[in-house]
């Protein structure tokens, strides 16, 4: 008599980078576990950042989650934390392989809420080919991106939650990290200088951007001939495959600030987290640990699409010859990034104080009045009921 089969199901979002990887581990997981099934559906890379983790943790056993949630799922439980569920020393190698900060992003409380099974922050991109053409190198510095800009072809997702995230960057690469102060996201002086910097460059760039994410930047920079150029969006190495796209773009590091050095982009990435509700948490760990481990980060996640949070994957061949280098070309500004806010009020701020800042952005204002307007979002996002 066969053995009952247990099934799981997971969410996550829809991209070749967050579905394809997470399919094919299941499939390979089956495979090694004939009694046990795992489905994956899938979201919008909006709802990823916004849709809150508690209604998903009634209806799935498994979630990939943003780090952002780490204080909302410590807060309320909703996840488990994977220290009851993991091996210590397994635990260890996660930590000690951190893409940056990326799996600190997951620890909140002294636990830890979610492997960090995808690493990203905001990096260039460039259209080699079209670069050539113009007779234009890739920029190094702010003054050569705002002078490439000038010439219609740099391009930058700015939807609120990017708009957000750039303004991050900037205070944090002048040495502001936002959200540390009791009662401003940043110092006034900081705040004007980095809204100013994001008008200018804002006004040189297409209106069709403001309502583009990084995923659809990069389908315009390889689908079209529009582009040459993304000075930040979070990385995605698929577009640096040949084949992928109709273009190939080429990732490296970022422009540099005068006096500053290289930008601080805000880090991103994704974590596997295991909802509370799950009847099979033992199972949902090993699963868990098989598609974080080392061997399966730097091979079968990446052959599939997949864009690695373990550091070794980073650092070998095979990743790296796949997509020109992106992994190792990337590596030192996911090594610098910033790490948001992840206290449990915070997404009520994210979710709220991006679109001030792209309106600003796209038909200017009042700086001080803008920077009110985010620190009073501050402020409340703090409260027991934001």
């Amino acid at each position: 008599m066969s053995s009952a089969i247990t099934e799981l199901k997971g969410i996550t979002w829809n991209h070749t980078r967050g579905f394809v990887p997470m399919t094919a581990t299941a499939q390979r997981f089956e495979e090694l576990n004939p009694d046990v099934r795992i489905s994956w559906d899938k979201r919008s890379l909006q709802a990823f950042a916004d849709e809150p983790i508690d209604q998903l943790a009634k209806r799935y056993d498994l979630l990939v989650i943003d780090h952002p949630w780490s204080g909302f799922a410590a807060r309320t439980g909703v996840t488990v934390a994977l220290d009851d569920w993991l091996p210590a020393e397994f635990l260890a190698d996660q930590k000690a392989n951190s893409v940056g900060r990326s799996y600190e992003s997951y620890s909140f409380d002294g636990r830890q809420w979610a492997l960090a099974i995808d690493a990203a922050t905001p990096v260039a991109a460039a259209r080699m080919d079209l670069l050539a053409n113009m007779g234009a190198a890739v920029p190094d510095t702010w003054s050569d991106l705002l002078a490439l800009a000038k010439r219609g072809k740099v391009v930058v997702p700015s939807i609120p939650q990017d708009t957000l995230m750039n303004f991050y960057m900037l205070c944090s690469t002048m040495g502001e990290d936002p959200c540390e102060r009791a009662n401003e996201v940043v110092s006034q002086d900081v705040g004007i200088k980095a809204l100013k910097m994001l008008r200018e460059l804002s006004k040189l760039l297409p209106k069709g951007c403001f309502d583009w994410n990084p995923i659809q930047v990069y389908e315009a920079m390889t689908a079209t001939d529009d582009f040459a150029y993304c000075p930040f969006a979070y990385g995605y190495s698929n577009y640096a495959k040949p084949r992928y796209g109709k273009g190939l773009l080429k990732f490296s590091d970022m422009v540099s600030l005068p006096d500053t050095g290289r930008c601080r982009t805000t880090l991103g990435g994704t974590g596997l987290a295991i909802s509370a509700s799950s009847p099979h948490k033992e199972i949902a760990a090993r699963y868990a640990q098989f598609v974080a481990n080392a061997t399966m980060q730097s091979g079968q996640f990446v052959e599939f699409g997949g864009q690695p949070g373990h550091r070794e994957a980073w650092l070998a061949d095979y990743p790296n010859s796949t997509s020109d280098n992106y992994f190792k070309d990337t590596l030192p500004a996911l090594d610098r990034a910033f790490l948001r806010p992840r206290y449990h009020g915070h997404m009520f701020f994210q979710d709220n104080s991006g679109a001030p800042i792209r309106e600003y952005l796209m038909n200017g204002g009042d700086e001080k009045q803008l920077l009110d307007k985010l620190n009073k979002l501050y402020v409340q996002s703090k409260s027991e009921n934001p």
